[in-house]
């Protein structure tokens, strides 16, 4: 094989009519004045002739791809089991996005499957701690202080109001004084309970202390300024404590439990005052902030009752049966003059006034769909 020079070639002349300032390496180029709109339109078509050809090639791969195939006919020689003749009957093959192109080609792949392991999950009967039915302790009260010091250098205990701090909490503020604002960071995490806590309420007014009831039956306050740390655990209940409420002082306290009882306690001394029952379980229970020794309490019997503090606790003095289910909240409004109920029968009951002498009757009721 010899290998031939380009120069060899004769160089072709070209014509004379071309001028010497159309010649590109490539050819020649005629100049030509055309508009922008026709050369925009020239180049949208012939863009869009290149998409139909992409869509046609790409619908003809996939149609090809999409063709199924048979499984193979068998041994004519085998009539029942592995690999026995299926003739014309024989079956599609089944669709496995998993399989090679080597395999669609004629090889064969073999593609283990595996499943994932199940872990192991713990065993045991499923917790109801949020409601603990089932009795903790006997019922005799008591109480616990669990703080550093009992008094301060004057001898006043924690439920005098802090005045060392950055603000009065001893001033009321005015509603138009007030500022609310959004939490952005987590200020600190009391911890002491040993099941669910069902409600907690801080001190009136100032908000120094922190009052939470637990399922674990207990009730603990808490400093919330200073040390924040635990001064006093209340024990009596045997059951979950179902609410908790202030009496508008601060100095007492009631508390409601699945034991079906409701007690009255001193904030300070962890004394138990009084006990009352009525044999129902209390769902919600509140103080009437305008009558500070008489309380009403939402029962599962459907009925609400008001006790007085200065009672035996042995008979309400008067009772609300108007609800068809259990009572859960129970809110004073109109300056304490009337109080709203809700209950399970899908119903909000206003109720009149705050009285012992008849039972009063609902002024309206909301039923909720």
């Amino acid at each position: 094989m010899s290998l031939i020079r380009r120069d060899d070639f004769p160089t072709p002349a070209l014509p004379s009519a071309t001028p010497a300032s159309n010649r590109v390496p490539t050819g020649t180029a005629t100049e030509i004045i055309i508009s922008e709109a026709s050369f925009r339109t020239a180049h949208r078509a012939h863009q869009q002739q290149q998409l139909l050809q992409s869509q046609q090639q790409t619908i003809s791969d996939s149609s090809a791809a999409r063709k199924r195939k048979r499984e193979d006919r068998g041994d004519a020689s085998v009539v029942y089991g592995a690999g026995s003749y299926k003739g014309p009957w024989a079956r599609y093959e089944e669709h496995r996005p998993d399989v090679s192109g080597s395999e669609e080609s004629g090889s064969e792949v073999e593609v283990e499957y595996e499943e994932d392991e199940i872990e192991a999950q713990p065993k045991g009967p499923l917790s109801k701690a949020g409601t603990a039915y089932e009795e903790t302790t006997d019922g005799k009260e008591s109480t616990e202080f669990h703080g550093s010091e009992m008094y301060d250098y004057q001898g006043r205990t924690y439920m005098h109001i802090p005045q060392d701090l950055d603000i009065d909490l001893r001033r009321p503020y005015p509603l138009e004084e007030r500022k609310n604002f959004c939490p952005k960071k987590l200020v600190h995490t009391w911890k002491g309970h040993t099941k669910p806590i069902t409600q907690s309420k801080f001190f009136p007014d100032s908000g120094h202390l922190l009052l939470s009831a637990s399922a674990d039956s207990k009730i603990k306050i808490w400093d919330v300024y200073h040390h924040r740390e635990l001064l006093r655990t209340y024990s009596g209940h045997t059951k979950a404590v179902t609410d908790i409420d202030y009496a508008p002082s601060g100095a007492t306290f009631l508390s409601g439990s699945y034991d079906r009882s409701m007690k009255h306690w001193d904030t300070e001394t962890g004394q138990c005052l009084a006990r009352f029952s009525t044999g129902a379980t209390p769902h919600v229970i509140r103080f009437n902030p305008s009558m500070p020794n008489e309380f009403v309490a939402g029962m599962s019997d459907k009925k609400i009752v008001q006790f007085d503090v200065r009672t035996d606790g042995s008979k309400p003095v008067q009772e609300y049966d108007h609800h068809l289910g259990p009572v859960n909240t129970i809110t004073f409004c109109d300056e304490d003059r009337r109080f709203i109920t809700t209950s399970d029968d899908k119903s909000l009951r206003a109720w009149g006034k705050f009285i012992r002498k008849l039972a009063v009757m609902a002024r309206f009721v909301l039923t909720i769909y």
